[in-house]
């Protein structure tokens, strides 16, 4: 399994980690000529002879910043959040949507991840703090959510700790989180959760008890007190029918059956389910499946998923393990650098990732081993410039398109950042060349958030945005579009730009 650190690092690989700072703007350096109208290049002169207006934050109201990633390695400023209501932000960090594209999920890690402070006012940091934890557990990237969590201390609230509980249930690492309930019974009233974490500690009589006076006080359903009790006295139950199923477990509950010798499939449990798959404990298809499914959303390298994928020869065929033959074949001929053998697996490979949505973290995979060569197919070797440019080579990618097609003169145009030098090949294509044109505006209501300074609202709503642009609404796309580039998210524009041409089969 991966480790906190590894995981972290993962959800902040690749350009949205490497944004140049919002601060690198070209024309902040060297300004160019014959800009319309009068611009001042120097600080406002005031043009009265009155006391200006003077804000005055007492130094104590401002909370310390947190994140698990520098703002120097993200770009992101310490105050994105100030000035906004913490209720609306805990709106858009949940409902902000990201599945469908790889670009869009990086930005919301990046947006999670970074050191920042949240804005003043009674409560809006933890407001803030549990909103983060809560979409990371929602993305799948449940070890980033432990590891942020206990750097703004696990212990501090009972909101913090059933965070930090369910996760630890998940990561295999809940021994750090009932040493803290043991010794702070407080932090949850939970009967399970007690019991639980007294038979982890050794301690089965005083677990016993607790259960019985559960029991007694008629605390819990009839389904909680039979798995406890079965946890709890395995030997009386060694020839008992397995118990049901339940709809909707949580993390807990997830453990507990384990924990009997009655694991639960994760494939219809939320996607932070999976990590527990990643653990040993689980079989090879298993943790082969959860990777898939946590690398999907951007929760997990592409490289453990690789790991994987090639460990030991498939066990069958069909399904995952189509998938498995099908990289492992791919990767031999590239080892074997021999272009008619890359030809001939690329397409299969390329159709089983497809299928299984891994476009992109094949791509970041390969990409550097790709580069390279040249193939024999004219098919194959579009296929392989297009690989190139889902990654993070698609600048070096667009230097040398395979053919002088309107769509690959296009894609090559705007990998450089300059669509409007290419002819446009959709309606969807034209509303990307507008977002990227020079006069492209950012819609008012974003712009008024921007001059408040309001810039993290400002990134998740240009992201609600986006989505919108990218089922249809091309003036949404071109304003989404726009506006990251306004901001200094060069990089995510072309790269969600791509994205979303190139999977949808420009």
């Amino acid at each position: 399994m991966l480790t906190r650190t590894a995981l972290v690092a993962l959800c902040l690989t690749g350009p949205a980690a490497a944004q140049q700072p919002l601060s690198a703007i070209d024309w902040l350096n060297e300004p160019p000529q014959n800009l319309p109208g009068t611009v001042l290049l120097e600080p406002p002169v005031t043009e009265t002879g009155s006391r200006p207006e003077v804000v005055v934050t007492p130094l104590e109201d401002l909370s310390p910043p947190l994140g698990l990633v520098s703002t120097t390695v993200t770009g992101l400023p310490v105050d994105m959040w100030r000035g906004s209501d913490p209720e609306h932000l805990a709106q858009l960090i949940a409902r902000t949507p990201v599945r469908d594209n790889p670009a869009m999920q990086r930005l919301m890690f990046t947006l999670l991840l970074s050191e920042a402070r949240a804005p003043t006012g009674p409560g809006a940091r933890e407001t803030l703090l549990l909103a983060r934890l809560d979409r990371l557990m929602q993305l799948g990237a449940t070890d980033p959510a432990q590891s942020l969590v206990q750097l703004a201390g696990p212990t501090d609230s009972r909101e913090r700790f059933a965070r930090w509980f369910d996760a630890t249930l998940l990561t295999g690492d809940e021994d750090r989180s009932c040493s803290a309930l043991i010794a702070q019974p407080h932090l949850s009233q939970d009967y399970p959760a007690q019991i639980f974490c007294k038979a982890r500690r050794g301690d089965w009589e005083s677990a016993a008890l607790t259960l019985e006076a559960a029991l007694a006080l008629e605390l819990l359903s009839q389904e909680e007190l039979d798995l406890l009790d079965r946890y709890l006295s395995p030997d009386l139950f060694e020839d008992a029918p397995p118990l049901p199923q339940p709809e909707h477990p949580d993390p807990l509950t997830f453990r507990l059956f384990e924990t009997i010798g009655e694991r639960l499939p994760t494939a219809s449990l939320p996607r932070s389910f999976a990590t527990a798959d990643l653990r040993d404990v689980a079989g090879w298809k298993a943790q082969i499946e959860a990777a898939e499914r946590l690398t999907r959303i951007g929760a997990l390298t592409p490289n453990q998923l690789l790991g994987l994928y090639t460990e030991r020869e498939p066990a069958a065929s069909g399904g995952v393990w189509d998938r498995v033959s099908a990289v492992q074949r791919f990767e031999t001929a590239l080892s074997m650098e021999n272009p008619a053998a890359i030809a001939k697996t690329l397409p299969p490979v390329w159709e089983a990732m497809t299928a299984a949505g891994l476009e992109v973290p094949f791509a970041e995979l390969f990409a550097e081993r790709l580069a390279p060569q040249r193939l024999p197919s004219k098919a194959a070797e579009n296929l392989r410039w297009r690989v190139l440019l889902l990654s993070d080579r698609y600048e070096q990618a667009a230097a040398s398109p395979p053919d002088d097609s309107q769509a690959n003169l296009f894609l090559a145009a705007l990998a450089k950042g300059e669509p409007g030098r290419g002819l446009s090949p959709s309606p969807m294509a034209d509303a990307i060349s507008e977002g990227f044109a020079w006069g492209a505006q950012v819609p008012p209501d974003i712009r008024a958030l921007l001059d408040k300074g309001q810039l993290g609202e400002a990134i998740l709503t240009t992201m609600q945005l986006f989505a919108h642009g990218a089922r249809g609404n091309l003036v949404d796309l071109t304003g989404a579009l726009a506006t990251f580039r306004n901001v200094g998210l060069e990089d995510t524009a072309r790269r969600a730009a791509l994205q979303l041409l190139i999977l949808n089969g420009a």
